[in-house]
């Protein structure tokens, strides 16, 4: 072996253990945490548009300012990004806190090689398509009231999230209203997709190393939300009245217990100091 068949096969092993190698593997698992619940590269549309080939149908400029930054691009009145926006229905990206542009032409790389395969990795979930059961439907209703508890150990959604038919006062207020769901996902696989691994800054911390269990969790949680978007959604105004009615009469109450306490008191005082006054006087 002459020295520069040498140096060239050191090269190729000391590339091959470089960060590069690496690099694509990380991009890989990062867009697998941050990007599949709402996109596929060749598995058709869920939330947002399949990937693949995004590159030639748009400028990757464009492309990498618009993964690091949505908000700014869709303020700016961009065609284009305003486009994406009316067909998720209104769902717009959510940035993801700390990328950088350098990032963003990694996940465009990423992308490009994966749309070159015959079938990319990111194809999408199997999701099971059988339908629904009134089973289902109360089984998930379950799991989001927390009557039964998720296999992960996760909390349940209504420590965060507020849907019809719980109560005036169950629910969180920490994350939206989920009467909508269903549709607002684009039904039952990008639901499904979506809790699968959350992309949200809070969801995504909580769930990660708590994941929903496919067939056990997902699935009914879907099955429950989609009957949920079959219910007329209820007035939250009225929800909002009742709990400010509570909270007055709540307070009238407590009112009404220090008076009484208090009063009582007082007469007590003043009666002391009557038959004080008027033992002076006759003495």
């Amino acid at each position: 072996m002459t020295r520069a068949q040498l140096a060239v096969l050191l090269l190729a092993v000391v590339s091959s253990c470089l960060p590069g190698s690496a690099l694509a593997e990380t991009t890989a698992e990062y867009f697998k945490a941050k990007c599949v619940s709402c996109h596929t590269i060749g598995g058709g549309r869920l939330v947002g548009p399949d990937l693949k080939g995004v590159t030639k149908r748009q400028d990757r400029a464009w492309l990498a300012r618009f993964i690091v930054d949505p908000q700014t691009v869709l303020a700016s009145g961009d065609a284009y990004a305003l486009k994406l926006r009316e067909e998720a229905r209104g769902v717009v990206m959510t940035p993801i806190p700390g990328l950088t542009m350098d990032q963003a032409k990694e996940l465009l790389d990423l992308i490009e090689a994966e749309s070159a395969l015959e079938k990319s990795q990111f194809a999408g979930l199997q999701i099971s398509d059988r339908p629904f059961t009134a089973d289902d439907v109360r089984h998930g209703r379950e799991l989001f009231l927390g009557h039964r508890r998720l296999a992960g150990g996760g909390p349940p959604c209504v420590s965060c999230h507020s849907v019809n038919g719980i109560g005036v006062l169950a629910g969180g207020a920490l994350g939206p209203e989920l009467n909508n769901v269903f549709e607002r996902l684009n039904g039952r696989r990008g639901l499904m997709t979506w809790l699968s691994a959350p992309a949200t800054a809070t969801m995504g911390a909580v769930y990660a190393p708590h994941p929903l269990e496919a067939e056990e969790e997902i699935l009914p949680l879907t099955a429950y939300f989609a009957d949920l978007a079959q219910e007329p959604i209820e007035s939250t105004q009225a929800a909002t009245l009742i709990f400010v009615l509570l909270g007055l009469a709540g307070t009238a109450g407590v009112l009404m217990i220090f008076d009484a306490v208090w009063s009582g008191r007082f007469r007590g005082v003043r009666s002391e100091l009557v038959d004080k006054s008027a033992r002076r006087s006759e003495g």
